[in-house]
């Protein structure tokens, strides 16, 4: 184990470098007094790593001389490379003094920023919200125990023993615990009034004084207590909130929008255009004007259009985010006042307009309630009412509730959401505290997710930059070679510096990125002809590599709407036959429930609010109204009223002398998906009481009703209606004391109006697949891309469709795990449940116990053997293999197929599990609940039109799962595409860079207007061509290959090199034993006469060279581009074919046409003498003929074959797949207790599995 080191800022783990893949680990990191360095965000996805810089005066002097001496380049290098300006101007220093600080996440990412500071007229500790003192006492407990994963040499982790080891030893210890703690008083006092900070993409981190350490800033999310929002936020004064703005900054989503200037000085220096401007250069002085301004107009033209779109898309977010409006804010005075929306800070309490308004900040309702369409940021357009922030009375020997904006975002006004109206108690006025503003938003979050995305981290994109380096190389040598070989031939000194320098631009292509995303922009315009739109390019060639796909259910494997099939009422504990008309039912507390506990409103004239709630409220045929809606004051007794339709006479407690029914809403508990329920309190005119009713997930409802209330046959009526696919709710009820009035009502605790309820019956949805789904499915699993649900619903539904859709199948077993949590007196503990078995015979299974958990085993008989079957399990159960079982996790995500009652958060932790195992992931999903997930997968794929698909990289118009195969078909197009692209600009540096060697060899060179045919009217066209082929509309089972440097690739590129070098070589050598041909060694004169390598352009040498080459090229462009079984045959792609055509014939036309006046062989500086005479053209032609032979043979019947992947994995002796998922499948079937079936022994045995909670 690594030892640890506590320091004054936390612990430190230093290991010996050998750490696994999946561990953090940052580059530019030394092993240093950790004084000068800490952790941001310890433990969760965004972990930074900070370290302290200050301005050294000796690093900054030798930089300067450094920069003068290299003209500048040592700044332009700095320009790419902040981390090495910071290293070569900076020292590191404490964090308390640092000028700057390095920020590194687990990316391999460094980012520099500059530390300001501000004076501040009041102590910053009295400008920052409050926290709850166990919210201080968490936060300083945290960072005393964190820890850093720091891999360093193992000579480095002795010498930080040593100097750990000679300090005095436990006295320094406790120093750093109290430096932890917090520093001295007068230094806090020096501090209090300056404001240190810095921004690190749109988020501000400021200088803690107490916790020595820069801490984001925060507004009231984190640690207010929910009493504080009622009692202690009654607004700011003028002067309160302009000195809060000095800390937090406008309240705006501001995106800056460069000026075309600005865009161009960026472009110009990237290390693109600083080649493209030194070959540019260099081709001038050698007098390449041609071809040099033929580049420059190219470049040009390709700089406007890109500065255009970048300027465009800047301009478009910006107007997309940007939003200002005038707000009403109370102040401490109680008075009101107008301002404009940029002013606001956390703790002011704004006014929400009755008719609604947008948000332009996060706020805490806690007055009145709201109507939002929150379509901007999940994707759902249905409307959601908004309630106040709950005030529970304190409880004793309990902690009083924090504030969560996800635990209560039933009670959040999120930023960019729509307010559509409100509601208030007579005259009090619908109020908010504001608790995030700017960035800090959910909506500014969304926006940092869209300018700040998580880096693609894919292998070919990587390999390509490690192939431009080997190419790099290769210039190295040419260089060294044309250097000895320009000396021996005497050439001019300012010759062979020119001759040297073209090696580097003929050997590295500056066109070779761009020739990259040809493929990927074809397949973005496919895509969009088909209704799927990408804001990610980048991901179209990650999509190739998918190899499973998480599916949501409800909105993606089946249709949006639910149909009520039928309600199930009760009668002597036991259900009754289900009645398919609800309006047939007799009067009683379930119709009620079903006409009350919803979150329904009138909209526009309109019913409006969840379906699944309008379905069950219309089936009554009941009447909703909302008194007063003309000022929008809910009355004080009941704020929406429902009542039987007119003409229906129904009397509250059966007495006719009463007036018709009428139920008032009193208050509601909305939906959260993480208690899976809502409830209302109603009460009905001239009652003495108030009713509870509530709605929700069976098990839920269940729980919370009295058990003798509940039916005798509940989990068999359950299971049957839920196995056959079935969506169902249960309904509950309960009579309130008299005494409770209605002010106790709204400060009442929810969970105290849940409890001790009656059970009343069951509500049956039906839920059918969408047409696409089963045919989707099924052309995955035949192209071996495993599919996977992961829905909110419930288990046996989810389990039902799943069979339906064919995800799994008729013959495969599907088997539950059940895992729960430790208690006080049980450790956590495993159930393993066939789902063809009864939940009885759970109590007969073997119980084999370990040290801190327990398996329950099923017999052998009663597991399948082999690898029919898979698992199910829900939110729950996977919480608890996440915390108490990590060791079985990756097993029972491999085989996992349903994941039922899953929260957003666990959704996303999912795919994270599945990208552990090495699956290329991607996610569909119908935007809501789905937004982590889908930023989360490799590829995410929304199937909602609304904003919040800007989280996802891909957005379909069609609103069912065909799009997947179709941008996995693009995928695998576009990368297919990548490969043939980047192989033959690698071809054609080698092809060019062999010429000139060859050419060197007799002081000659190809022409400027060589060049500029090759360049440009081959290699250009042929690149920009070859992606203009469509995607095979069959997806097979076999994905294209995902790394440059795999076997076959590198195998096709070193024999097309040779067949290269042998061919152009054969022709040069082939010349020289022509009749005609002058046996006289060519000797050109040397430079003291003037001659250059340009004077030799005009000789046979040449001329045979650059024909050859030339013919090189376009096969390999042939060869190079594949069809099926990733994309349509070549000649599908007719302009591509015609290109060839046209190039061949052209080319021809050169070897061919004997006449010296051709204009063609003019301009090219073609030699007649070659083609003079008949045969040895024809020969040229006959070595052309042989080569395409071998080059299209090698690529199609060698490289691409099985035989020849099967003879290298033989020779690899590959005795272990690289792919975890395949590892984990092989120890399952190798396994043939697995799941855990009977075992016998002690659990300290050597052949025994201990199982041990790691979690105590």
């Amino acid at each position: 184990m690594e030892p640890l080191y506590s320091t004054a800022t936390g612990v430190i783990r230093v290991s010996d470098g050998h750490t696994d893949n999946d561990n953090r680990r940052y580059p530019y990191v030394k092993l240093t007094p950790a004084a000068d360095f800490g952790t941001l965000y310890h433990g969760e996805e965004d972990e930074l790593l900070i370290t302290g810089y200050r301005r050294s005066l000796p690093k900054t002097i030798l930089s300067a001389i450094l920069s003068i001496v290299s003209l500048g380049f040592l700044q332009l290098v700095f320009y790419w490379k902040p981390i090495w300006r910071l290293r070569g101007t900076s020292r590191r220093c404490l964090l308390s003094e640092a000028t700057q600080v390095l920020l590194q996440n687990k990316f391999f990412e460094g980012f520099v920023e500059d530390v300001k500071t501000r004076p501040l007229l009041q102590p910053l500790t009295s400008l920052l919200p409050k926290r709850a003192p166990s919210h201080d006492a968490r936060l300083v407990g945290s960072i005393s125990e964190q820890s850093v994963d720091i891999p360093v040499a193992t000579g480095d982790a002795e010498r930080y023993q040593r100097w750990r080891t000679s300090s005095s030893g436990d006295s320094e210890l406790e120093d750093d615990r109290k430096a932890l703690i917090g520093p001295p008083k007068e230094q806090i006092g020096e501090d209090e009034h300056s404001y240190r900070f810095f921004e690190h993409k749109k988020v501000v981190y400021h200088w803690h004084v107490e916790r020595a350490t820069f801490v984001p800033l925060r507004g009231l999310e984190e640690g207010t207590l929910l009493t504080q929002f009622h009692e202690d936020f009654k607004g700011y004064s003028k002067e309160d909130q302009s000195l809060r703005q000095e800390v937090y900054g406008p309240n705006e989503i501001y995106i800056k929008v460069k000026s075309y200037f600005g865009l161009f000085v960026q472009e110009i220096l990237n290390p693109f255009y600083i080649f493209q401007v030194f070959s540019l250069t260099l081709w001038f002085l050698e007098d390449y004007y041609y071809y040099a301004i033929c580049i420059i107009v190219i470049l040009q033209v390709s700089m406007v259009i890109s500065l255009y779109e970048t300027k465009k898309q800047s301009i478009t977010l910006r107007d997309m985010v940007a939003h200002s409006s005038q707000v009403t804010v109370l102040r401490q005075s109680g008075l009101t006042e107008s301002i404009d929306s940029r002013q606001l800070v956390p703790g002011d309490v704004v006014v929400i307009p009755r008719k609604g308004c947008m948000m332009s900040c996060d706020a805490a309702l806690i007055s009145g309630n709201c109507i939002v369409n929150e379509s901007m940021l999940t994707g759902e357009s249905v409307p959601i009412t908004k309630t106040p922030v709950p005030n529970p009375p304190p409880e004793e020997g309990a902690p009083m509730p924090c504030f969560d904006p996800e635990q209560h975002k039933r009670h959040t006004l999120f930023g960019g959401t729509h307010i559509i109206q409100t509601r208030s108690y007579g005259p009090d006025l619908v109020k908010a505290v504001v608790i995030r503003t700017g960035f800090n938003t959910m909506k500014g979050d969304l926006v940092r997710s869209i300018l700040y995305p998580k880096p693609v981290g894919f292998v070919f994109y990587r390999d390509s930059m490690k192939f431009i380096g080997l190419l790099f190389l290769l210039a190295m040598f040419g260089i060294i070679y044309s250097v000895v070989i320009l000396i021996h031939l005497e050439a001019c000194d300012i010759d062979i510096i020119y001759k040297a320098l073209d090696i580097l631009t003929i050997a590295v292509p500056p066109s070779l990125p761009a020739a990259m995303t040809v493929g990927t922009i074809y397949a973005q315009a496919r895509l969009k002809k088909q209704g799927i739109f990408c804001i990610s390019p980048l991901r179209i060639n990650v999509c190739g590599k998918l190899k499973l796909i998480c599916f949501d259910k409800t909105g993606t494997l089946t249709e949006d709407g639910l149909d009520l099939w039928g309600v199930v009422s009760l009668q002597d504990q036991h259900f009754l036959p289900a009645i398919q008309r609800p309006s047939e039912l007799s009067p009683g507390h379930l119709v009620t429930a079903m006409a009350t506990c919803h979150s329904l409103t009138i909209i526009d004239g309109k019913l409006s609010g969840d379906p699944l709630d309008l379905i069950m409220f219309e089936s009554t045929n009941w009447v909703l109204e909302e008194p007063n809606l003309e000022n929008n004051e809910l009355d004080t007794i009941a704020p929406t009223v429902v009542r039987p339709p007119t003409g229906e006479t129904m009397y509250p407690s059966g007495d006719s002398r009463l007036s018709p029914q009428e139920i008032g809403i009193v208050r509601q508990f909305p939906f959260a998906s993480a208690l899976q329920r809502m409830s209302v309190v109603v009460r009905a005119l001239d009652a003495d009481h108030m009713d509870v009713y509530a709605k929700g997930s069976p098990e839920m409802i269940a729980s919370l009703c009295n058990k003798n209330t509940i039916p005798l046959d509940f989990h068999d009526v359950l299971g049957g209606y839920t196995q056959e696919g079935f969506r169902v709710l249960a309904l509950a009820w309960r009579s309130l004391d008299p005494k409770v009035s209605w002010h106790h009502v709204h400060k009442v605790a929810r969970r105290d109006i849940e409890s001790n309820l009656t059970f009343l019956g069951l509500l049956v949805m039906r839920n059918t697949l969408k047409s696409a789904t089963s045919r989707v499915i099924k052309e995955l699993q035949s192209a071996n891309i495993r599919t996977v649900m992961v829905t909110g619903d419930n288990m046996l539904t989810a389990i039902s469709v799943a069979r339906e859709c064919r995800m799994v199948q008729a013959s495969c077993k599907v088997i539950t795990v059940n895992a729960t949590a430790p208690s006080s007196d049980a450790p956590a503990r495993i159930r393993w449940i066939p789902d063809d078995r009864d939940d009885s015979d759970i109590f007969n299974v073997r119980v084999i116990k370990s040290a801190n958990s327990t398996y329950q085993s099923m017999p052998n008989g009663d597991v399948p053997q082999g690898p029919d079957y898979c698992f199910a399990l829900n939110g729950d159960s996977f919480r608890v293999l996440c915390n108490h079982f990590p060791e079985l996790l990756p097993k029972v995500v491999q085989r996992g197929t349903v994941f039922a009652r899953m929260s957003p958060d666990q959704k996303a932790q999912l795919v994270e599990e599945l990208q552990k195992l090495s699956y290329c992931v991607g996610m569909c999903g119908d935007g809501a609940n789905d937004c982590g997930a889908l930023k989360t997968a490799h590829a995410g794929i929304s199937l909602s039109e609304m904003e919040a698909s800007v989280a996802s990289p891909f957005t379909s118009r069609v609103p069912d799962i065909s799009c997947v195969p179709v941008v996995i078909k693009e995928g695998r197009a576009a990368l297919v595409t990548s490969f043939g692209v980047f192989k033959f600009m690698a071809l054609y540096s080698i092809i060019q860079f062999v010429s000139v060697v060859i050419l060197y060899w007799i002081n000659s060179n190809l022409g400027d207007l060589q060049f500029l045919y090759v360049d440009l009217v081959i290699t250009t066209t042929v690149a920009i061509l070859m992606g203009h082929n469509g995607a095979y509309p069959r997806l097979v089972k076999r994905r294209p290959p995902g790394s440059l440097f795999s076997l076959p690739i590198m195998l096709s590129i070193l024999l097309q090199v040779t067949l290269v070098a042998l061919f152009q070589i054969t022709a040069y050598v082939s010349l020289h034993y022509q009749p005609w041909f002058d046996y006289t060694p060519h000797t050109p004169e040397p430079c003291s006469s003037g001659s250059s390598a340009d004077d030799n352009v005009f000789c046979p040498e040449n001329t045979v060279v650059f024909i050859m080459s030339s013919f090189q090229y376009i096969v390999l462009a042939a060869a190079f581009s594949k069809g099926p079984p990733y994309r349509l045959p070549i000649w599908r792609n007719y302009l591509f074919i015609l290109d060839l055509i046209f190039l061949t014939i052209a080319t021809s036309l050169l070897l061919l046409i004997p006449a010296r006046g051709a204009f063609l062989s003019d301009v090219l500086q073609i030699d007649i003498t070659v083609n003079r005479h008949i045969q040895y053209p024809l020969f040229i032609v006959c070595l052309v003929a042989l080569y395409s032979i071998l080059a299209l043979t090698l690529e199609t019947f060698i490289v691409d074959s099985d035989i020849l992947k099967s003879c290298l994995r033989r020779l690899r002796c590959k005795r272990r797949p690289k792919n975890k998922f395949k590892l984990v499948e092989k120890e399952l079937l190798a396994d043939p207790t697995w799941p855990p079936l009977e075992r016998c022994g002690s659990p300290n045995e050597g052949n025994q599995t201990e199982l041990v909670d790691e979690i105590t």
